[in-house]
């Protein structure tokens, strides 16, 4: 498979975004140039940054970051399954999810991603800083997995502890950017002990403390009227995105897009005059 044909690893929860009425497409705005833009058909192609792996289970080589349980290109997921529990979670239809042993594995593939994707920024700013040491490219490879495994192996095995319920009809949008998993524990003031990744428009699946030391748990499906705790997601999802952020409808991302639009032409010249 060529570059230009990889698909995005977020691109299964992206399908929820999808506008399947008259136009297909996905509304979304450019963080870069601060428009907002409409992508035409299902495959999400504003989405296009490159991504780094680093396995995160127990037995790897660092210096390739190959993973005896996984890819060498990204976490191993079942897509079909996981396809199937997208749509129940947005649809608010847990009978149609699958079995029990399906529900956890998709839970499961849905946090690999999550993670996959929070840990990218430190990822992108650890191979640059190594970069500009006097190192081979596999030297930096390792030391990019080698701070990736520090910062993320411990939080991977204690959120593969946690309970997990399937939050679905919320009635607030929510925003889906390059990061969409959050994690409550340092992202909150004053932190709460959830993290969370949304599911589509209107599903999130949250994680809390189980204080059990099995992994094994049937995953809870709540119908909300509200956000409750959880209602500042939109806000922290806003504070990290970067590259694009997806919406339901344009007027929620027009309502945000102040915060990433450019300089206007005579603000960017204002410094210069003054100083001439």
């Amino acid at each position: 498979m060529t570059d230009h044909e990889t698909l995005h690893p977020l691109r299964p929860f992206l399908k929820n975004y999808v506008w399947e009425h008259g136009r297909i497409g996905t509304r979304y705005l450019d963080c870069v140039d601060g428009q907002v833009k409409f992508d035409e058909g299902k495959k999400s192609r504003f989405a296009a940054e490159k991504y780094i792996y680093v396995p995160l289970g127990k037995d790897i080589d660092k210096a390739t970051g190959g993973d005896t349980a996984q890819s060498a290109e990204g976490p191993a997921i079942q897509e079909a399954g996981l396809a199937r529990f997208l749509r129940a979670a947005q649809l608010g239809t847990p009978e149609a999810a699958g079995t029990v042993a399906e529900v956890q594995r998709a839970v499961h593939d849905c946090l690999e991603l999550g993670i996959y994707s929070a840990y990218q920024q430190d990822a992108q700013q650890a191979q640059a800083r190594y970069a500009q040491e006097a190192m081979f490219d596999d030297e930096i490879r390792a030391a990019v997995v080698d701070d990736i495994r520090r910062m993320y192996v411990g939080m991977r095995e204690q959120l593969a502890l946690y309970d997990y319920t399937v939050l679905h009809g919320l009635p607030t949008p929510l925003l889906f950017g390059e990061q969409p998993f959050t994690d409550w524990r340092v992202r909150a003031s004053p932190a709460l002990p959830f993290v969370s990744l949304v599911l589509g428009p209107h599903s999130l699946l949250v994680g809390a403390p189980s204080g059990r030391k099995s992994r094994v748990a049937p995953v809870v499906w709540t119908a909300a009227v509200a956000m409750g705790p959880l209602k500042d997601h939109n806000r922290l999802m806003l504070e990290r995105t970067r590259s694009w952020l997806v919406a339901t409808t344009d007027e929620q991302l027009v309502a945000v897009q102040s915060r990433f639009a450019p300089p206007a032409p005579d603000e960017a010249a204002a410094p210069d005059a003054a100083q001439a």
